[in-house]
Order: structure tokens, then sequence, then C-alpha cells
């Protein structure tokens, strides 16, 4: 049993609670919180849709990882390697993606702190 949940929606971070109303919004990248029974789950998505019904609270992310999961060194090391490809781009279209992923990145990283 979750007693909350707190989401990252497009238009700020909500939170749902047992009997929420029902409620489907965008989600933005950032971490999920969920409060069960004195502990906490962290996961981070990027972006999806967040659906809250009487019965339940069902999460379709593009991307979902549990923060306590990322390995912290290969994070960065990723984050080093997108900089790199992104500033080697030969074209534009090549220089969006890697830039798109840099980003990516960037955000699971502010996620996970440490």
């Amino acid at each position: 049993d979750v007693e909350q949940v707190v989401a990252p929606g497009v238009d700020g971070q909500f939170t749902v609670l047992k009997d929420h109303a029902p409620v489907m919004t965008t989600l933005k990248a950032g971490v999920v919180r969920i409060d069960a029974g004195g502990t906490v789950e962290k996961l981070f998505v990027r972006g999806g849709f967040a659906d809250v019904s009487a019965k339940g609270f069902t999460i379709l992310a593009e991307q979902a990882v549990a923060v306590a999961d990322v390995d912290v060194a290969k994070l960065d090391a990723d984050i080093k390697d997108a900089r790199e490809d992104a500033a080697d781009a030969k074209t534009e279209d090549d220089r969006v993606l890697a830039n798109d992923k840099l980003a990516q990145l960037l955000e699971l990283r502010a996620a996970v702190g440490v």
C-alpha cells in the first residue's frame, strides 16, 4: 500500500493520496517519489503521462529508472561522451540529437544528486 506519490507534472509537482479525484496529466522529466509504509522509492521519469483513477495511479513514461540503481560513475562518463559528441557533430541534425541526449543525461544526473 502506498501512502502518497509525488510526481513532476508539466504544471508543477503534484501529490496523489488515497481516494484522489480522477485526473490525467502530462509529466515532465523529474523524480517520482513513492512513500509506502515508511519507505521511500524514487524513480526518474523522462516525460510521459500520469493517470489517477479509482483503480490506482498509473504512469506511462518514455523512460523510468530507479534513482538508487543509477551507476553515477558510468552516468558521468556518458555525460562526458555526450558533450564530446555534441562538440564534434558535423551536421545540425547530429548536433540536435547529441544535445538532446546530453540534456536527458543531465536531467538524470540532477535527479541523482550525489
